[in-house]
């Protein structure tokens, strides 16, 4: 399987915070992605950086008390050391302050003025600063919150410059229909799909100085910036030499697949194809929209304080067991939870059991047996042929993986590979042989147990470099460097002779850390009974629900915005499953109002309603009648 050139990006990421695990599981995919291609033998370009314009950046440098600039040389440091340490082999890292990304961006800006794509328009709508995106009335909901991330928009009239979007309209939904493999997985080219039968506006591409002024200036206006969306979807091909080096932009244009994640689909497969058919340039290959990690239901999210910080996990077990848990663990288009439970099962089972067993058993029988050198196999029989089976199998499996973009699915095969070296040492059983002094026999067992090794570490080096180069190194390769896959499936006898090494265990076995016991709550004075005074600790108000919402990713919680007294509080609730957010609208309930703040779902409750339960059914404690929100109860 050789596509000859593989062309692969990753989003630009934005410099307002800290990398964290969602940006390192996109650059880890497309960083094994790249490097299975290279062991193809496939010319390969790998582009990956950062997003420095926009609203998010300037607010996030005024926060600072820096400059836009300066906010963005401080964080994209954190970046490119991040990706250092995840072994990030990126051929380019681009960052769109750049003077040759920003020339490029104000020369197609002006080719579309010039050609009426690009045209001055009187708008009003609704602006999402975290999105950085507009939205009309009908995209929203009562409260007017972004239908993307739920939070509250501001609602703009403003004069802007507008790209001539809806022109393509149909053109993109017959390109989408006809390219099956242009946005996947299929149901993302669906959603797409979905999208593009209403109307398609026309694109807001500029931002008024007077509004937001950290951009790339409109050459045929001064008073405008480039909105950040279209500045950014042009460094996948600035950053491959469109109009500065066309013999680099021929030969890598257009890319094999564009690597993102889901929340950023509408811009990837209705903003980009359409941009790129205006400049008259080819679309990419494919547009691989992935899933998200969630802890439980919940996406993992800066805003919902419950991100996982990459380095902390590394530095606990490891970096390549941390890129291969990324990879194992999630198909890639679909959501995967993550726990630390999970990442521990899995690193037991497959890298401390599994392969690192292997990896000892091999080595310490071999070092054990004819001071370490490899002997020559001699004749083969059914156990060698099976076993050489499972390990073409797994080789032809990850290329077909690579073609469909699982990943998880060719690692699952290699692993079977791995598993079946196990049984085959436990059929042979190479112990007994030298025992009873069957050296001919034992020889073959030793030399295809260590072959196996030898390609499973080839297999699996895209996923974990340094462990694998490491095995090559201890089975006495002078050159450990992985070999093509396309050299895996011919018997080459390399290892004949050679000197073997030991190898400190790869991979320790984990032990799961216990939850922190809890204490059992004391039984009260009285067998239960409290004083009145105990009573009268918790301050029971009544409270009017202004507005209700469910919270997402969870299908039992609300989210109320409550009036107690004068004060406004968020609570969140369980009874999603009891009362629609419309029913809860209106509702004079009963709070525990000087309950200590807690965070749910990352989301701050003030507070907790009461309700009776009766086995399945629930019903709120409401006040008969009207009184005044913030009433002591009692």
């Amino acid at each position: 399987m050789s596509a000859e050139k593989f062309y692969i990006t990753t989003p630009i990421y934005y410099v307002n915070d800290k990398p964290h695990i969602g940006h390192a599981y996109t650059t880890i995919a497309a960083d094994i992605l790249a490097r299975y291609h290279r062991l193809l033998g496939d010319a390969t370009f790998f582009l990956t950086g950062t997003d420095e314009h926009g609203q998010k950046v300037q607010k996030a440098a005024e926060a600072h008390g820096v400059t836009p600039q300066q906010q963005c040389d401080d964080t994209v440091v954190r970046f490119q050391e991040l990706w250092r340490e995840l072994e990030i082999s990126n051929d380019k890292f681009i960052r769109t302050t750049e003077e040759n990304h920003k020339e490029v961006v104000q020369e197609i800006m002006q080719e579309l003025y010039d050609r009426d794509l690009i045209y001055r328009d009187e708008y009003k709508g609704f602006y999402c600063v975290p999105c950085e995106r507009f939205f009309t009335a009908k995209d929203l909901d009562d409260q007017c919150c972004c239908p993307e991330c739920g939070r509250e928009t501001q609602e703009i009239k403003e004069s802007n410059y507008f790209f001539r979007m809806s022109r393509y309209q149909q053109w993109l939904i017959e390109y989408i229909e006809n390219h099956p493999d242009f946005i996947q997985p299929a149901f993302r080219a669906n959603e797409t799909l979905g999208f593009l039968k209403k109307p398609l506006g026309d694109l807001c591409v500029s931002r008024p100085k007077s509004r937001l002024s950290w951009g790339i200036e409109l050459p045929f206006d001064r008073d405008y910036v480039c909105y950040v969306w279209f500045d950014a979807l042009i460094n996948y091909i600035s950053g491959v030499g469109y109009r500065r080096n066309d013999e680099m932009f021929k030969k890598w244009w257009p890319a094999s697949c564009h690597l993102i994640g889901k929340d950023i689909l509408t811009t990837h497969t209705v903003y980009w194809p359409t941009m790129l058919k205006a400049m008259g340039l080819a679309l990419p290959q494919t547009i691989m929209a992935h899933g998200w990690w969630l802890v439980g239901r919940t996406k993992m999210s800066k805003s919902f304080g419950n991100v996982v910080n990459p380095l902390d996990l590394i530095r606990k077990y490891g970096l390549d067991a941390f890129r291969y848990f990324l990879m194992a663990e999630m198909t890639l288009g679909q959501d995967a939870s993550f726990t630390e439970e999970a990442f521990v099962a899995r690193y037991n089972s497959d890298l401390a059991n599994d392969l690192g067993n292997l990896v000892s058993r091999v080595i310490k029988m071999t070092l054990r047996c004819g001071s370490g050198v490899i002997p020559p196999p001699g004749r083969l029989t059914e156990s060698e042929l099976e076993l050489n089976a499972a390990v073409d199998r797994a080789v032809a499996e990850m290329e077909q993986a690579l073609k469909t973009l699982r990943i998880n699915q060719g690692l699952e095969q290699v692993m079977n590979a791995v598993r079946a070296g196990n049984r085959y040492l436990e059929q042979t059983a190479p112990w007994t042989l030298a025992k009873n002094g069957e050296t001919e026999r034992l020889n073959t067992v030793l030399y295809y147990a260590a072959e196996t090794l030898r390609k499973i570490s080839i297999l699996l080096d895209p996923v974990m470099p340094d462990k694998m180069t490491a095995l090559r190194r201890a089975l006495g390769l002078k050159n450990p460097e992985a070999s093509r896959l396309d050299s895996l499936i011919r018997d080459e006898k390399v290892l004949s002779g050679l000197q073997m090494h030991d190898l400190d265990a790869l991979f320790l076995r984990v032990k799961p850390e216990a939850p922190e016991a809890t204490p059992a709550p004391s039984e009260p004075p009285g067998e239960g009974l409290i004083s009145i005074d105990e009573f009268f600790t918790a301050q029971l108000k009544t409270a009017k629900v202004l507005a209700a919402e469910k919270v997402a990713g969870t299908d039992k919680l609300l989210k109320l915005q409550i009036q107690v007294g004068a004060e406004k509080r968020q609570l969140v609730a369980g009874v999603a499953q009891f009362y629609t957010p419309e029913a809860m609208i209106g509702k004079n309930i009963v709070i525990v109002a000087n309950l200590k703040p807690a965070k749910i779902r990352g989301l701050a409750s003030q507070g907790m309603l009461l309700a009776a339960k009766d086995g399945k059914n629930l019903k709120l404690l409401t006040i008969d009648g009207d009184i005044a929100a913030g009433s002591q109860v009692g």
